[in-house]
């Protein structure tokens, strides 16, 4: 009996003791609880509310900023589009029940909708993309719990297929841009502050004290970008191009129009286009800008650039004169002019007529004054070979060869525009140069604030003022002697016609199709706008840049004179007007460009790996150094003594 109730009497101890510890660990368990809670809600209170907050975080939308032309239409907006989603977890209606619904809201049959919800085995289900607002909110009316929208931007081109090659396009959904949507990317989405604000796990907004109601509501839009392009310009160069490629079944084309005094590009069309509003739809030809990609061999309007390279060589003067022998035979090659059969042996030219009679054989005897280095160095100094610097994507460099490569006949054809190859936005750049009284300046579409045209338009004078101007008298003569369209009534035109044959893709030789063109600038004396037409591969009887090219650049040219309000330079019988502006003031030029310069380290607009290049470019700006000026006025006086013997 006694061993009995001490066995209880054991088990009723180790009973107690173990609820004891189990009463001293939950004790244990409740304090450190309690200790911990203290912490978090008393202690740490501030970083926890801020966890919580940045969870509850979010930026404001931002619309992107509109695209407007030099005059202030609308050329690119942003516009609230919406897509619509169903959850199948959330569906207390059939999907047919859910099409009949919402179809007429989609724009889409009951039955289509129905289909896309029946055969997509997703959670969610994509049913329309791009449904506008109104539409939208008159759908959340229907108050259907499975169905949820989504905003976003959708890009709108009001002018439809005007300047698409410069405006591009944007793809929302994959951040995908071309154009000017691309390079100005940052600009078009920059805000000045950004608005956060908080929001519930369904995206309404946690309004506070703090909370400004008018920022919340108001759309966020980022900045305008305003172009250099003139829509009036820029239609009568899409218009004229059009109506060429559609007569001659040509294969591409363009048009281009720039003041070469400022770089700023007035007109820029480019075939085949494409519709920005359904970018989806065009080909990669279309939408490729083919004229700053694709190089093709310039012909004879690169002779003017082989004369003002020996002109700024010191090689050719005003009074020079070059045996042209009509056909000539160089590295087992035979070169002659197109009209060989009609003048065999024009003999002693000068400049205007070799630009008159585009002559071949004149024009490589020009190039070969030369060496290959000096000529090789004044094409560069044009921009042949490098990029020009415009703010669009996609530009090549063109193709100049090296000139340790050059043998007799490559330094010859080099002369009549077939040793190199270059982009159309090259060309109208390096002619814009001689316009400009030898100062080159970056061809631009964006029209920037004053303070950043340093960092995106470069100046480099290529040649001396006189030397350019004495060019541009050579082509405004040889212009004024045409019978062709190029020779306008009311305007000095000081142009070049140019044709040359197509290179096979991917082997060498040449295909019989053509690339026919016309490049110039008027005023003559007084530039103010640069034209350059190229129409690539156009059919038909008699296809030369006089015939396809001339007709588009003539009606262009009148178009943009008026548009522009230019003032004649030109009366009947009145012959020819020199330049009338005064010559640029090289010493502030000189500092205008070195303060430039200056302003673009000190604000860190150049990396540091560039201040050889920059230190580069400034030697390059007034051509050569002490030396070789003084060697080429030596040269050029000399020859004037050799020409004054002769005449004597």
């Amino acid at each position: 009996m006694t061993n009995k109730y001490s066995n209880n009497s054991d088990r009723i101890k180790l009973f107690n003791n173990r609820l004891r510890a189990l009463k001293i660990i939950f004790t244990a368990f409740a304090v450190l609880l309690a200790v911990y809670l203290f912490a978090v809600q008393i202690l740490d209170i501030k970083h926890y509310s801020k966890k919580a907050k940045a969870q509850r975080i979010a930026k404001k939308f931002i619309m992107r900023g509109s695209i407007l032309d030099r005059n202030g239409i609308k050329l690119a907006s942003d516009q609230l589009s919406y897509n619509v989603y169903v959850h199948r977890q959330y569906m207390d209606h059939t999907p047919e029940e859910i099409a009949h619904k919402i179809a007429k809201y989609l724009g889409m049959t009951e039955s289509e909708v129905a289909t896309i919800i029946k055969n997509n085995p997703n959670n969610i289900i994509l049913l329309k993309k791009d449904i506008d607002r109104p539409t939208v909110e008159n759908m959340r009316k229907l108050g259907l719990r499975e169905i949820s929208t989504d905003r976003k931007n959708c890009r709108v081109y009001p002018q439809d297929t005007m300047a698409a090659h410069i405006l591009g396009y944007y793809n929302a959904d994959a951040d995908v841009a071309a154009g000017v949507e691309f390079t100005m990317k940052k600009e078009l989405e920059k805000v000045d502050k950004d608005i956060v604000i908080e929001t519930t796990r369904g995206g309404d907004v946690i309004y506070d004290f703090k909370t400004d109601p008018e920022k919340i509501t108001s759309p966020t839009i980022g900045k305008t970008v305003t172009l250099t392009i003139d829509s009036a310009i820029q239609h009568v160069c899409e218009s004229e191009l059009l109506k060429m490629i559609m007569e001659k079944q040509a294969l591409r084309g363009a048009v281009i129009v720039m003041n070469p005094n400022n770089g700023e590009i007035l007109g820029y069309a480019v075939y085949p286009t494409y519709n920005p509003n359904d970018f989806k739809a065009a080909t990669y030809t279309q939408l490729k800008n083919w004229t700053l990609s694709d190089v093709f061999p310039p012909g004879s309007t690169f002779k003017v650039l082989t004369v003002a390279s020996a002109v700024a060589n010191g090689k050719i003067h005003r009074n020079s004169t070059v045996c042209d022998s009509g056909r000539v035979e160089i590295g087992g090659w035979t070169i002659s002019n197109y009209d060989y059969h009609k003048f065999p042996y024009p003999g002693d030219i000068n400049m205007e007529y070799l630009f008159q009679h585009s002559s071949n054989v004149g024009s490589l005897k020009v190039a070969l004054l030369m060496t290959p280095r000096e000529f090789y160095n004044s094409l560069y100094k044009f921009g042949i070979g490098q990029k020009t610097g415009i703010d669009l994507p996609g530009e090549s460099t063109g193709l100049l060869p090296k000139p340790e490569t050059w043998d007799m006949s490559r330094h010859a054809s080099m002369g009549y525009g077939y040793g190199a190859s270059v982009t159309c936005i090259q060309m109208i750049s390096a002619i814009s140069a001689i316009a400009n009284d030898g100062l080159k300046v970056t061809p631009h579409v964006v029209k920037y604030p004053e303070e950043e045209l340093p960092k995106h338009v470069k100046k480099v004078r290529v040649m001396q003022p006189e030397q350019a101007r004495l060019v541009t008298e050579f082509l405004t003569k040889s212009t004024s002697r045409t019978k062709l369209p190029l020779n306008l009534s009311n305007y000095q035109v000081a142009s070049k016609t140019g044709t040359s044959r197509k290179t096979m893709e991917g082997a060498k030789g040449y295909t019989d199709k053509l690339y026919t063109s016309a490049i110039g600038y008027l005023p003559a004396s007084d530039p103010q706008v640069v034209i350059y037409v190229v129409v690539d591969s156009a059919k038909g009887w008699e296809i030369w840049g006089s015939t396809v090219a001339v007709p588009v650049f003539a009606e262009v040219a009148k178009q943009v004179a008026r548009i522009l309000n230019l003032k004649s330079d030109k009366s009947p019988n009145s012959g020819f007007k020199a330049c009338t502006r005064p010559l640029p003031d090289l010493e502030a030029e000189r500092l205008e460009i070195e303060a430039e310069q200056k302003a673009l380290h000190k604000f860190s607009l150049f990396p540091q790996n560039d201040k050889k290049n920059v230190k580069n470019q400034k030697k390059s700006f007034f051509g050569n150094d002490k030396k070789s000026k003084m060697k080429n006025a030596k040269k050029s006086a000399n020859n004037g003594k050799i020409n004054r013997k002769k005449k004597n």
